[in-house]
């Protein structure tokens, strides 16, 4: 593997800010000093950027293998090292869904040839594959995905027993996607028979509304209590779950651990008028107030990690009317350069952002030397100049589906490199495509 000097770079990591240089070797950093007086094979002058940990993504959908009209491991993970993402963690509900320890490696024998990030993949849990589950290795897999709603296939996990099965004995961090199926479909019938086929995506967030999503957020950090299991609810979309979540212990001793999105960061239920079915999520995008008091949440430490949930579907599958149009789309590409814009207007500091995207996700999931800027971790690193300018539009959008809920805004920073595992995989618009990605492991 090639030596590769960084120069005068700004590191943000673990809670301040440095001018350093970084020598990375074989993979890893070898040395972090003021002023480095080394050869490399590659050196890049860094005067006046931030040099960030790579981010660590804990929530997206690939689609491979069964969906690949939608995206690919190799297109997806792509346009992540475009936006800074050097590791992921990849959800069951593929095609197969991902609920046999046959199928899993499946996937990561497919992200070993295609990754350009670094990767992990839950095990999907279903009201018949405890056994399956409970062989999951602690070791190299990220962790068990539970749908308590919202579940794509046979992923809907909603026998009590099993779920009572799950939490007392699974042997890993159990991942949940939190809304109450029962409530959904009640709410849903009160407005079909009020609306008909004209229901509208500014519909969406009373149809999966606050009380769906308390509902099944607050039963699952009842079980997570009552066995003392591993817990991490993805995508908080309410102010209500907030309640859920503490501040006062430790993130490396917290049982029970939140993730917020992007688009609940960003997005309100005022922005359907214009946006509509590009901003239709499962949780869906609520009220500013929600919103705000997200990020606060995030700020003051209830929130332990920003994500994605990057999903995408096609450009003609979410121009269909709102009830045929399928929820999610894609983020990974411009996930940073949201939370770097927060950052220009006053609203999160770069450690912040730093500690939320890398150094916490790594605590969460015991991921093995990776989330922060070490000697002897791997050279997971993102170069960015924040006197920059991004345009968001779709010939340069680069997830397989073609957009992106983010086209027509200009981000006031860009990514102008991106190092994986040690390798420079991306380089101000150009890519290194031979597929540095590595299987993350964890110390569990």
């Amino acid at each position: 593997m090639s030596s590769i000097l960084i120069k005068a770079a700004t590191l943000v990591n673990e809670g301040k800010q440095t001018v350093s240089d970084v020598l990375i070797k074989d993979g890893y950093i070898e040395q972090i000093a003021s002023s480095l007086n080394v050869s490399a094979d590659r050196e890049i002058n860094a005067e006046g950027k931030f040099l960030l940990p790579g981010c660590i993504d804990d929530q997206v959908h690939f689609r491979e293998p069964g969906l690949t009209h939608k995206a690919e491991i190799f297109t997806e993970s792509r346009a992540a090292v475009a936006g800074g993402i050097t590791s992921y963690m990849e959800m069951p509900n593929t095609v197969p869904n991902t609920i046999t320890q046959e199928l899993l490696e499946e996937k990561y024998t497919i992200a070993s040839q295609r990754s350009l990030a670094n990767y992990s993949f839950f095990m999907g849990a279903t009201n018949d594959n405890i056994d399956e589950v409970l062989k999951t290795n602690a070791q190299n897999v990220c962790g068990i995905k539970v749908f308590m709603g919202s579940s794509t296939g046979n992923m809907l996990v909603d026998n009590g027993a099993v779920l009572e099965k799950i939490f007392s004995s699974a042997p890993i961090l159990i991942a949940t996607h939190c809304e109450d199926e029962q409530t959904i479909r009640t709410n849903f019938a009160a407005f079909q028979e009020k609306y008909g086929e004209n229901i509208t995506p500014e519909m969406h967030p009373l149809i999966r509304n606050t009380e769906a999503c308390y509902k099944s957020s607050s039963l699952a950090v009842e079980l997570a209590k009552k066995h003392g299991a591993r817990l991490h609810i993805l995508h908080i979309s309410t102010e209500k779950e907030l309640a859920l979540f503490e501040n006062t212990t430790p993130l490396a001793e917290k049982k029970i651990t939140a993730e917020a999105c992007i688009h609940h960061l960003w997005f309100s239920d005022k922005d359907y008028a214009e946006k509509g079915n590009w901003i239709k999520w499962n949780p869906a995008v609520k009220a500013e107030s929600d919103r705000d008091a997200i990020l606060q949440a995030v700020l003051d430490g209830r929130i332990d990690v920003i994500a994605t949930d990057h999903a995408p579907h096609t450009i003609e599958e979410k121009q269909k009317s709102y009830l045929q149009a399928p929820s999610g789309g894609p983020l990974v590409q411009h996930s940073l350069l949201a939370m770097l814009e927060f950052y220009k207007q006053g609203k999160i500091s770069l450690e912040a952002i730093v500690e939320k995207m890398a150094h916490n996700p790594a605590i969460c999931f015991n991921i093995s030397k990776r989330g922060y800027i070490r000697e002897g971790y791997w050279a997971d690193l993102v170069l960015t100049d924040l006197q920059a300018h991004t345009a968001v539009k779709r010939e340069t959008d680069l997830s397989k589906c073609g957009w992106s809920p983010f086209d027509g805004y200009t981000f006031s920073s860009a990514i102008t490199h991106t190092i994986v595992s040690g390798n420079l995989v991306y380089e101000n618009g150009r890519f290194n495509e031979l597929g540095s990605g590595k299987r993350l492991s964890f110390v569990r």
